[in-house]
């Protein structure tokens, strides 16, 4: 029993050592932003991944290397026209500072008169989304495994299945920083998807990182599940049932993993995980992560229970198909003061 108690103290500070050389890495990353690393001609376009209201994410092969990438390709006025300037820059801040296993990387980031270019890692398994909506649920230890925890004083604000990833070892990574947020005490931005909302958003409470934690209630939930917890028709009839906290679950979640939801979509703010006295820790010890192995997922030592198909890097199977565009680029700089930071 005592060397058991050792061992797990022993852990403990392996996590506390390992969480202050990150932090004081993300510091010095975040205020020494790193700016145009490379250029439109370096990458050859090969394959549309996805697209969204400013702007497509192409597969990418690097000339000097070879390479596959992703790239995130921002059309400039449609940016400012949607007024995303300041997420889509602090997106681009917090991506070139953090460095850690489970959060898609940023390689390179450049600009020209059109477009902004986020260069990233290729991550062939393709989106949880589409994975969930093939099996209909994961069973409840493959949930266990994907379950996301973040330490440093960043918040996402939009952590969902499309905003996960999973690569060729079968390991979550998490992608799109649009809306996150470095941040200490409360914010009070309305921002994230309606499903997802914590009832301190729609109520304008304002709220911190707590609201992360009400996400991953519902990521957990839609994982072990295979629906959300809160979905109706309208976003009024969502918020309605996100403000009054009642969660239904079918006969199949045990009775750990309802405890843990229960806590994690908690209304009661007083009473919220994150914001008791051992803060992430009431997380990390409870009964359902029982058997989770924190040091040793991070070392990418524990076999996933779900490898997606593929037959070798550059394979695109994974994603869904889309119909390729011409990415043109005008003759004269569009919105340069606007992104003279990028």
């Amino acid at each position: 029993m005592g060397n058991a108690s050792a061992k797990k103290d022993t852990q403990q500070e392996d996590v506390k050592d390992f969480l202050a050389r990150a932090k004081e890495d993300f510091l010095y990353r975040w205020e020494h932003p790193v700016q145009s690393t490379s250029s439109s001609d370096q990458f050859e376009l090969l394959k549309t991944l996805g697209t969204s209201s400013f702007g497509r994410v192409v597969r990418v092969r690097y000339r000097e290397s070879g390479g596959h990438n992703t790239v995130k390709i921002l059309n400039k006025q449609k940016v400012v026209k949607l007024k995303q300037v300041e997420h889509v820059l602090n997106g681009k801040r917090i991506l070139q500072a953090i460095n850690f296993p489970f959060l898609v990387k940023l390689q390179f980031s450049f600009r020209n008169n059109s477009n902004l270019y986020l260069v990233m890692e290729f991550v062939s398994g393709g989106g949880m989304f589409s994975h969930l909506w093939c099996i209909g649920r994961f069973r409840e230890p493959h949930a266990c495994f994907y379950a996301y925890l973040h330490s440093l004083d960043l918040i996402h604000r939009d952590l969902k299945t499309e905003n996960l990833l999973i690569d060729l070892q079968g390991y979550l990574k998490v992608r799109d920083f649009g809306f996150a947020k470095h941040m200490r005490g409360r914010t009070w931005t309305l921002c994230g998807t309606p499903e997802d909302l914590a009832p301190e958003i729609i109520l304008s409470k304002g709220y911190n990182k707590a609201m992360d934690w009400w996400a991953l209630g519902v990521l957990t939930y839609e994982m072990a599940v295979g629906f959300l917890p809160f979905y109706a028709d309208q976003p009024i009839q969502i918020y309605e049932k996100i403000v009054s906290g009642k969660v239904r679950f079918p006969s199949h979640v045990n009775s750990d993993l309802k405890e843990l939801l229960r806590s994690l979509l908690q209304v009661d703010l007083t009473k919220h995980f994150k914001n008791l006295r051992n803060g992430v820790s009431d997380i990390k010890n409870h009964k359902w992560f029982a058997t989770t192995k924190w040091i040793a997922i991070y070392e990418k030592k524990v076999e996933a229970l779900f490898i997606p198909k593929f037959t070798g890097p550059g394979d695109a199977r994974n994603f869904d198909n889309y119909e390729e565009e011409e990415i043109r680029i005008s003759i004269n700089e569009k919105c340069a003061n606007e992104f003279s930071e990028f």
